[in-house]
């Protein structure tokens, strides 16, 4: 099974620990709320935690490979997308989730990206009172 299989699976089943082995110490998570991109493997599996809680039917439906320049270190690597619907508080969430895998097949970047606008917001909101209510942001 590869990374990007394991990485859907562990979703699929809300299993953290099966996500936290897959991301490199140092991964970064670019998200559609955030400007800044949330880094290394603590703050991103708190997200992740917040996420599983936050995301209501969340499935994915697509899968796109292909390669990618990563924002981070601007080396092309592998790469995976993967097409999500889901809702957060009755808004209803069109997404992807872009995988960059390393030269060991970890994945060491994400960017999400949601639509619509609304969605945004609403994920936004629903995400930082998670992160305040985990203590991960102040």
């Amino acid at each position: 099974m590869s990374t990007v299989d394991r990485f859907r699976a562990a979703v699929d089943h809300r299993d953290l620990t099966a996500l936290e082995a897959l991301f490199t110490e140092d991964i970064r998570l670019y998200s559609p709320v955030k400007f800044t991109p949330f880094e290394g493997k603590k703050m991103v599996m708190g997200l992740f935690g917040v996420l599983i809680r936050t995301f209501e039917d969340l499935r994915y439906v697509g899968r796109f490979e292909g390669s990618v320049e990563a924002a981070g270190d601007g080396a092309e690597g592998p790469a995976a997308v993967l097409a999500f619907r889901a809702t957060v508080n009755g808004k209803q969430i069109n997404g992807i989730d872009m995988l960059h895998l390393d030269g060991e097949d970890m994945i060491k970047e994400i960017t999400v990206m949601v639509r619509p606008q609304s969605a945004v917001q609403a994920l936004g909101e629903a995400v930082l009172a998670g992160l305040v209510a985990d203590g991960l942001v102040a």
